[in-house]
């Protein structure tokens, strides 16, 4: 049998758990601050697959095992490895307070509508772009993927007002520290190894509304927008069926970042943020930076806008997952080069004038993206005096899209 133990959130366990086991394994802090059984072995976390090789040698003995962790080690713990690797059946596991529970609970918020994103040997990409685009988020961090690095990615794109509350040494009486500070403060200091998890939040909705289902917010019921749902000038806005098209092609998620380069009205950037993506809208026109904030708070969603032109301005954002290009002036064929060398998986480009399209189709493949397109004509139900229909053609718009082979997704710039 495998005894897990939660330990160091400030919950206290039965340190009698400790008897009789043949080998006791966790982390040297977790080792240093108990007293081993006498002839126990003990086994200092450090790469997991040679300390699980010495759990099988144990286990396949008929000896006792006990592991000490933080925490819940059921909540992006050891629990999953030693289940992978022994069976559940094996592990009887005795959880502690978790440190996103603990930190929660030092400021006094609840936190089932808090979002959860472990960037401990992951890529913080992720994390980032979760804490841009949600409002209550839990950032379980490791070595390089600290506070630093979390506020230095969040400072170089506006997200919002974002504090960071920086939790350390959670249930240690004499090192316990809980921190706010703004992303661009978190980025100047030096953390140290205590940091148990970051909170990053949007500190006026950081009590939300009543929950039933824990987590993300659900995803919305339909997408592709009337244009009646946005603000818009003079008709200048990506129809609802491009719209819908581009939106399939770019599959904006959670933990994704998606640009929307001459953004307009930011119907496309709006929706992306619907869908759970982190959005960077970019529009060179003063009065479609004012339109796309105006939608964004209309539809409750988050995100960035860059006052500028294209593609000068897209010199500072972190590359994208996915792109979006409306418009089609004399720079285009420019603007696409530059996102498609930057995008890690897809470019969509929306061109109303045919003229454009081979120059657009050219930037797509000289950057190695395989490229397809269609031609969108639609036309819809129109009402006419004495109660009978007509069809409304609406403008034809290109609709190219290019997508990164598996191979070279690594070989983006970073």
């Amino acid at each position: 049998m495998i005894t897990v133990v939660g330990t160091g959130t400030g919950a206290a366990y039965d340190t009698r758990v400790l008897r009789g086991a043949g080998l006791v394994v966790g982390g040297r802090r977790h080792l240093d601050a108990v007293r081993l059984p006498e002839g126990a072995e003990r086994v200092v976390l450090g790469p997991l697959e040679p300390a699980l090789g010495v759990v099988e040698r144990y286990v396949g003995k008929g000896r006792r095992v006990v592991v000490l962790a933080s925490g819940d080690p059921g909540f992006f713990g050891i629990v999953r490895a030693l289940a992978e690797r022994f069976g559940p059946g094996r592990l009887d596991v005795r959880p502690g307070v978790s440190s996103v529970a603990a930190a929660f609970a030092r400021l006094g918020l609840p936190w089932d509508d808090a979002v959860v994103v472990s960037a401990h040997g992951r890529d913080l990409r992720t994390a980032v772009n979760v804490c841009r685009a949600r409002p209550k988020v839990a950032v379980l961090t490791g070595p390089g993927a600290g506070p630093a690095e979390l506020g230095a990615a969040l400072a170089r794109t506006p997200s919002g007002d974002r504090v960071l509350v920086v939790a350390s040494a959670l249930g240690d009486p004499a090192r316990e520290r809980v921190e706010r500070v703004t992303p661009a403060q978190a980025a100047e200091r030096d953390w140290g190894a205590g940091v148990s998890v970051v909170l990053c939040l949007d500190e006026a909705r950081a009590l939300g509304g009543v929950r039933t289902v824990a987590g993300p917010v659900d995803g919305p019921a339909g997408w592709a927008l009337d244009e009646g749902a946005f603000a818009h000038r003079d008709s200048m806005i990506t129809k609802f069926e491009v719209r819908a098209l581009a939106l399939a092609r770019l599959g904006p998620r959670l933990g994704d970042l998606v640009w929307d380069v001459g953004a307009g009205s930011g119907s496309v950037a709006v929706e992306c943020a619907r869908l759970g993506a982190a959005v960077v809208a970019v529009e060179k026109a003063a009065d479609g930076v004012e339109r796309i904030r105006a939608n964004a708070d209309a539809h409750g969603v988050d995100l960035a806008v860059v006052h500028g032109t294209a593609p000068a301005a897209l010199s500072g954002l972190d590359d994208p997952d996915a792109v979006f290009i409306g418009g089609g002036g004399r720079e285009l064929p420019d603007v696409v080069g530059a996102c498609a060398r930057r995008a890690r998986r897809t470019v969509v480009v929306a061109v109303a004038a045919l003229d454009r399209v081979p120059a657009a189709r050219e930037a797509l493949t000289a950057a190695g993206f395989a490229c397809d397109g269609v031609l969108l004509q639609s036309s819809r139900l129109a009402p006419l005096p004495g109660d009978v229909t007509r069809l409304a053609a609406t403008n034809p718009v290109f609709l190219l899209w290019g997508v990164r082979p598996p191979a070279t997704s690594e070989g983006v710039a970073q």
